[in-house]
């Protein structure tokens, strides 16, 4: 088992900076998710710590060893990828074998390879794998994955979900220090995208190994994840627990990327009236609480950005008891009936925003109605703080 630090990490093909000064520490058996938009630069950091990509400046650990100039085959960790990359022509038990067949090695180069691996990078494993280690170590695979009545099919015999199996599976039998993903269930169906994601967890913490885990799916990150890191343009944006995130995003980005649907985001102006603090919209306003007050006072006159998320804007009739409740009154656009919930899609002036509503809602296209602005959550950047990155959330 390992910790992998990221060291001021720059990766650039040319002019183009793929990973900006990454500085990332990952601790021992941490299920850790990189997660962003395609092209944010997440796959790229990932590929720099398996030695597919060499960095251009900074350094990369796994444990207490720098592993820059190391092989990738030498640096004791195991990639699944988006495509399972399996033989065609051979089964799925001589998939997962594979790698271990190719670890040969006479007991003299062995011994030589194990003690500068254990003086230097701390690969203990350097062994050559005999036929019963290799029947073993498949076999417990196989029953970790459900696969064991699959180990003599070819690939193409496979469905998606059990050839994606039978990929973790081979990982799995070189039993590395770290694990690496990289958007492994992005093939997959919506059903079984749900199921695998619950395995991948299970199995985190049944091999109690380092995981490091590329998707573009914030529900993934959400769900899987002990720590999350959100990264856009190469520069990591965020590195916190998936509730931290949600609850207090460090920029506009973040706030935008995390939740789903998307947090709603107002142009507006902060400003004081007979003692009360306001949030002037344009055509609609909302007062911000009286305890809230001095925290917001370094803003007033200011233009800002005030973000609210669709599960905290209500139907007044099934809005919870004691929340601090502005009224806005809106025309509903769209209505997406999801059986537990509804999605209004609404408009007020030239804003339009997204509810996250009781099922037992009734309106329709067209009708103008009323919603309700919780203001015990609610966000406020200030764009003047950051002119480079996103605005900073206040």
């Amino acid at each position: 088992m390992a910790s992998v630090t990221y060291d001021h990490v720059w990766k650039r093909f040319g002019d183009v900076v793929a990973v900006q000064d990454l500085t990332l520490a990952i601790e021992d058996k941490e299920f850790l998710v990189l997660v962003g938009p395609s092209g944010c630069g997440k796959t790229t950091a990932l590929r720099c710590l398996a030695g597919l990509e060499e960095i251009t400046d900074g350094k990369v650990m796994i444990g207490d060893q720098v592993v820059n100039d190391v092989a990738p085959k030498d640096r004791d960790i195991a990639m699944v990828f988006q495509s399972y990359a399996l033989y065609p022509h051979m089964s799925v038990y001589d998939n997962m074998a594979f790698g271990l067949k190719l670890r040969k090695f006479d007991k003299a180069d062995i011994d030589r390879r194990v003690k500068e691996a254990a003086k230097t990078l701390g690969i203990e494993k350097l062994r050559k794998f005999d036929k019963a280690d290799i029947d073993r170590r498949v076999k417990e695979a196989a029953k970790t994955l459900g696969i064991e009545n699959l180990l003599k099919r070819k690939p193409k015999e496979l469905s998606g979900g059990q050839r994606q199996r039978v990929a973790v599976g081979r990982a799995i039998v070189r039993e590395p220090k770290v694990f690496l993903f990289d958007e492994p269930l992005s093939n997959l169906d919506a059903k079984l995208r749900v199921q695998t994601r619950a395995e991948l967890s299970k199995l985190h913490k049944r091999l109690e190994t380092t995981f490091i885990y590329v998707t573009h799916d914030q529900t993934e990150a959400m769900t899987m994840a002990s720590r999350i890191a959100v990264m856009n343009k190469g520069k990591l944006q965020q590195l916190d627990t998936p509730q931290v995130l949600y609850d207090h995003p460090a920029n506009l980005f973040v706030a935008g990327f995390i939740g789903s649907p998307a947090m709603n985001f107002f142009n507006g102006k902060v400003y004081m009236e007979e003692g009360k603090m306001f949030v002037d919209m344009g055509s609609f306003r909302v007062r911000i609480p009286d305890h809230d007050i001095a925290r917001y006072e370094s803003v007033i006159g200011k233009d800002i950005i005030f973000g609210i998320r669709p599960e905290d804007i209500h139907n007044p009739e099934y809005a919870a008891p004691g929340i601090i409740a502005e009224p806005v009154d809106v025309t509903v656009d769209v209505t997406e009936l999801m059986g537990n919930e509804i999605f209004l899609y609404l408009v007020n002036g030239t804003h339009s925003f997204i509810a996250r509503v009781d099922p037992r809602t009734q309106v329709h296209y067209g009708e103008k109605t009323q919603v309700v602005f919780n203001m015990d959550n609610f966000h406020i950047f200030d764009p003047s703080l950051d002119a480079e990155n996103p605005p900073v959330v206040l």
